[in-house]
């Protein structure tokens, strides 16, 4: 059998070689300052001391939004007394260091702790209390069948042991609503689109859907929808919005 021929080896010029070299330590360096500059900013944060003015701005702010959320507490509430719907689907859509501790507590006891968060609710009189407290910061209306399926099946999450589990597997669906004839995400959608007497299992079970933030933003103004705003009811238009959100 004949030897095979040695090949020859391949020949890289000089200044290739300098260039990967370079390219290597410029990489590194690029990795170094990233960490410092994180490392810095981290610090920056921890080490920040607020200005008194800015306590007291913010004392202000959440002062004017416990007078605004007592205020709205006494006028009287129609527009959801016959609601056309029971089934609400409620979005967080602003709210940071101005509201009060209590108006914060609200959202958080309505499972909307992030801003484009978003939760179904059945109307019932305490939903329309929660509403009407935290209404500058949320809004909400009537989802049709169809954006219902749709924010289950591409956003939704369940809750298992106080972690986010995506809706893949219709195992840990039955596991965990099955003693309520609640045996797959088409179930799911069934129970809360009919408002089902299942609702509050089914919701407890969700995680709170996260909705992008809808194209073009919005206009940040803490007025009700229909005075030009963003905020409070929106009926049947709340589709309009989810399909910019989905």
């Amino acid at each position: 059998m004949a030897e095979e021929e040695a090949k020859p080896l391949t020949y890289i010029p000089e200044t290739i070689l300098k260039k990967r070299k370079n390219n290597e330590q410029w990489a590194l360096r690029k990795k170094e300052q990233l960490e410092q500059r994180k490392f810095a900013n981290k610090k920056n944060k921890s080490e920040y001391i607020k200005k008194p003015e800015e306590f007291v701005k913010e004392y202000r702010y959440r002062e004017v939004d416990l007078a605004r959320m007592k205020h709205r507490m006494k006028r009287k509430r129609t527009e959801l007394v016959t609601p056309e719907s029971k089934l609400l689907l409620v979005i967080r859509i602003q709210g940071k260091n101005d509201m009060h501790p209590t108006v914060r507590k609200t959202l958080y006891d309505l499972k909307l702790r992030r801003v484009f968060s978003a939760v179904f609710v059945k109307v019932n009189a305490a939903i329309i209390e929660k509403l009407q407290k935290v209404e500058p910061y949320v809004t909400y209306g009537y989802p049709n069948l169809k954006n219902v399926k749709e924010l289950i099946f591409k956003k939704g999450y369940a809750k298992i042991d106080k972690q986010r589990v995506p809706l893949t597997d219709n195992n840990m669906i039955e596991q965990a609503l099955g003693k309520h004839g609640i045996l797959c995400i088409e179930d799911i959608v069934h129970e809360i689109a009919n408002v089902g007497p299942h609702f509050k299992e089914v919701t407890h079970f969700l995680w709170p859907l996260e909705l992008n933030k809808p194209e073009g933003g919005l206009k940040g103004l803490k007025k009700v929808f229909k005075e030009g705003g963003e905020s409070g009811n929106r009926e049947h238009l709340i589709n309009e919005l989810i399909d910019k959100m989905n």
